[in-house]
């Protein structure tokens, strides 16, 4: 991260094998500052998880997703692997 190298970081909120908490208290743990707080991003009308952007760090959930995201939501993954692709944060209202 320290290269200036963009670092995504994602997880299905419904993941057994590596819970949202789990990632969300590692993250923390690495105490980067926030440059975008945690907001809701949406897929089709409806939340499609939620997103926080730290400098060179974004983690962002998909919502009704576990541990294969594309399996389980692959419209939400799409554009989620689109917005990491263009450069840009999952979309917002």
């Amino acid at each position: 991260m320290q290269s200036g190298i963009r670092v995504w970081i994602y997880s299905g909120d419904t993941d057994s094998v590596l819970p949202v908490t789990t990632t969300r208290y590692d993250i923390n743990k690495i105490k980067i500052p926030v440059k975008t707080p945690w907001y809701s991003w949406y897929f089709q009308g409806e939340v499609g998880g939620y997103a926080v952007e730290y400098e060179n760090l974004t983690f962002v959930t998909v919502r009704g997703a576990g541990h294969f995201v594309p399996s389980y939501q692959p419209g939400r993954a799409l554009t989620m692997f689109s917005s990491f692709i263009n450069g840009t944060l999952p979309p917002s209202l």
